[in-house]
């Protein structure tokens, strides 16, 4: 193990900033996205709703919030909420669920234990001592055997029940199916034939899980993508539209102003400016 864990995960805070109050900067947090590797979201204090495959719920103080690889996701902030979110190495996945899950830990115990093994692991991770690399992972693993050990207690809780009935399937397999094909010039219309349903009754249903229709979350994914890379790299406004399945650089600029309130030109400007 030689490679610095660093590299590979991070815990970093979650807390509304004053940014955060105008609409133009939550997408950071509420638009859909999803990582190659898992995210593990506890939250210390305060409230808020998450959306993880189309199934929106709420969240409180001593939530726990698992989300695997490639399941889409976004959160709102309440005011005063405060948390902390761990990437979660792809070499360790296999130690951690294969579906999302939250629990909602009430037991004083449970709180304390998790509290304890992210505050080791926040050393692990901004120290330089020897075996820190070591000392991460396994904080990771100790972490990961707490998960287990308060999912099986409450195996019910853990996975809503909302998440088994037709309309969440329904609407799980659909953000599946953006989450891999988001890229590809694909309509509503079209990811409802490939599940078997009309386009009316897939927007039926993702409003009932989330209060959204299919669209808003098909566009919510790929528009979140933009501005990623708009943010992060030079790549040109053209090239971007392409690789996001617009026909031309003209429609994407109109369907990104509509969506993010900038042109995609002037949302890279604001950014270079913000990280200058």
């Amino acid at each position: 193990m030689t490679a610095d864990p660093r590299q590979r995960m991070s815990l970093v805070p979650i807390v509304p900033t004053l940014g955060h109050t105008h609409p133009q900067a939550r997408w950071r947090t509420e638009a859909m996205r999803s990582h190659m590797s898992p995210r593990l979201i506890f939250i210390s204090k305060g409230q808020g709703r998450i959306t993880v495959a189309g199934l929106t719920s709420g969240y409180g103080a001593n939530n726990l919030i698992f989300i695997p690889a490639r399941v889409m996701y976004g959160y709102e902030l309440g005011t005063t909420a405060y948390g902390q979110m761990l990437t979660i190495p792809q070499a360790m996945a296999g130690e951690w669920p294969d579906e999302p899950a939250h629990l909602r830990l009430k037991d004083v115990s449970a709180q304390k234990e998790v509290l304890g093994i992210l505050d080791q692991l926040e050393r692990e991770l901004t120290t330089a001592r020897p075996g820190h690399a070591r000392a991460a992972f396994y904080h990771i693993g100790l972490l990961a055997v707490a998960f287990q050990r308060q999912h099986q207690a409450r195996p019910g809780e853990a996975r809503d029940e909302r998440s088994q009935t037709a309309a969440a399937r329904l609407v799980a397999a659909f953000t599946d199916l953006v989450e891999r094909d988001f890229r590809q010039p694909r309509g509503v219309g079209d990811y409802a034939r490939a599940l078997g349903v009309t386009a009316t009754h897939l927007t039926r249903c993702c409003r009932a899980t989330c209060g959204r229709s299919a669209l808003s979350l098909l566009n919510d994914r790929i528009i979140y993508e933009a501005r990623q890379m708009l943010r992060d790299t030079r790549t040109p406004v053209q090239d971007i539209a392409a690789s996001l399945g617009f026909s031309s650089a003209a429609y994407f600029s109109r369907s990104f102003l509509a969506r993010a309130g900038d042109t995609p030109s002037a949302f890279r400007r604001k950014g270079q400016a913000m990280s200058a």
